[in-house]
């Protein structure tokens, strides 16, 4: 009987020892498995666990709450998010990450302006004027950002070879190389318009390849189809990107070869402008048509929309067109250039650019007036320097009819023209007497000028200034027109106007 009672608690002790043992080697399991515990020895797993039983106690089933916070998705949703960042963010791998990229920041605010001087002695200076300058100068004024992912590219191959994850390192570093191009790019263009253009474009694709999701919105956007283009979404994105490159490669060529052209001193002004406002409009649409072909674009259906175009000029477009041709035909007939001074009704000035819609001329007080081409065509106007800057002036005066020597007057008048520093003694002034006014004789000073860039009002004004002097220096009088008035007839009450006049006083 004891014998039997001994084997009981022998049988109940090993009973007892198995799930320990059980435990003791899950435990040991877990260890070799290099799991994570918190401070209350919970595996992430355990704790995830905890947390979606602690939401479904918090909303019991059929509860309001339940039905705010969602199904059993959202609880799942939950529980992966605690358990990423558990396992992926709060480990000492991505601290020590973190902070080697704070770091960089220390040796890149120190070697940074020596990368700078180092680009502006040897690149700066050597790189020729253009493209190559302005890029050389953007390398310059970014020296400490390149020099920031100088030092993160050597903290990545380090920790690589130590068999570390990288992958925080390697994110902030394609951040980074996404910013660097997109400042460089802007400030290579000098256009402001084209500068956002560029950085409206290239930074959101840079960052999508930073976060790894570019192929995924590609293959979106690829799926995405347009019916009525009969494209997808992506050839047009593709199409637009293609063209604003092509548009802004269009405004290099167009620029280059304008200046070219303007070196060629076989060329008359009116040519030059000629050649560059058909460059302006060709190359933008040759930039259309290779973006349009780049994505196999169907250039049959631009019939309808050239359709609708020439209805839209038609009723619309029609000054804008006329402007257009009358641009054209003013250069092409040479009446007008850039450099001719002018007069087109009030205004007179000098041109200074020729373009599609309007010719802008800059008159004497400084001022830029636009006007339209046709008005040149409809309306006329006076080109003081067409052929011959050489122009003839007026200058009207009067003397009285007391001074009998009018040959004196005439000869005066000559010389004192000829004081004005600007009038030309080749052709000579000449002053003709005009006629026998009512109060003056009348004489009419020619003078010649061959700058009338330089103003027509102010030499004038500088002629009478000496005629005036001139005149005074002789006691000649500059009469003025004098009215008497006779009463034939009538009685005057002079004491009634007097006592009139003391009334309303």
């Amino acid at each position: 009987m004891q014998a039997e009672t001994s084997d009981q608690l022998a049988g109940q002790d090993e009973a007892d020892r198995a799930p320990a043992q059980s435990e003791a080697n899950s435990g040991d399991e877990a260890e070799d498995d290099g799991a994570t515990v918190n401070a209350d020895g919970e595996t992430p797993e355990q704790e995830a666990a905890d947390i979606q039983a602690d939401l479904q106690q918090a909303a019991p089933e059929g509860s309001a709450l339940e039905e705010l916070l969602g199904t059993d998705e959202l609880q799942t949703v939950l529980t992966e998010i605690v358990t990423w960042a558990r396992e992926e963010l709060l480990t000492w791998n991505v601290l020590l990450q973190f902070g080697l990229l704070m770091g960089a920041l220390v040796p890149a605010v120190i070697f940074g302006p020596r990368l700078k001087t180092f680009i502006s002695d040897q690149l700066t200076k050597r790189a020729p004027y253009g493209v190559l300058k302005r890029l050389a100068n953007a390398l310059a004024t970014i020296a400490t950002p390149i020099a920031l992912w100088v030092w993160v590219s050597i903290f990545i191959i380090v920790l690589g070879a130590l068999g570390q994850s990288t992958g925080l390192l390697e994110a902030g570093r394609s951040l980074l190389s996404a910013w660097i191009v997109v400042r460089l790019v802007t400030l290579v263009i000098q256009s402001p318009f084209w500068s956002k253009v560029a950085f409206y474009t290239i930074w959101p694709i840079m960052v999508l390849d930073a976060v790894g999701v570019l192929d995924d919105v590609v293959d979106q956007l690829q799926q995405t189809d347009i019916p009525a283009l009969n494209l997808t979404l992506f050839a047009v994105v593709r199409a637009i990107i293609v063209f604003g490159l092509f548009f802004w490669l269009a405004n290099l060529v167009g620029g280059f070869i304008t200046s070219r052209i303007n070196k060629v001193e076989e060329l008359n002004p009116s040519l030059k402008a000629l050649f560059a406002k058909i460059l302006n409009l060709i190359l933008p649409v040759v930039a259309l048509l290779l973006a349009l072909a780049t994505v196999n674009f169907d250039f049959a259906t631009l019939a309808f929309f050239g359709g609708a175009v020439g209805i839209g000029v038609g009723l619309g477009l029609q000054r804008v067109i006329s402007n257009f041709a009358a641009g054209v035909t003013l250069l092409a007939d040479k009446s007008i250039k850039p450099g001719d001074t002018i007069e087109v009704g009030d205004t007179f000035g000098w041109i200074t650019k020729m373009n599609t819609r309007y010719v802008a001329v800059r008159t004497r007080d400084g001022t830029e007036h636009l006007i339209p081409n046709d008005v040149f065509i409809n309306e006329g106007v006076i080109n003081w320097s067409h052929d011959d800057r050489v122009v003839r002036l007026h200058t009207p005066f009067g003397t009285s009819y007391d001074f009998k020597d009018v040959r004196f007057i005439q000869k005066m008048a000559e010389e004192a023209a000829l004081t004005v520093p600007r009038v030309l003694s080749t052709p000579k002034p000449r002053c003709n007497l005009i006629e026998f006014g009512d109060s003056s004789v009348n004489f009419d000073l020619r003078f010649w000028i061959n700058d009338p860039p330089n103003g027509v009002t102010n030499v004038t004004s500088d002629v009478m200034m000496v005629i005036w002097e001139r005149l005074h220096e002789n006691n000649i009088e500059i009469p003025f027109p004098q009215r008497d008035l006779h009463i034939k007839s009538g009685r005057l009450d002079l004491p009634a106007i007097k006592d009139a006049t003391d009334e309303t006083g």
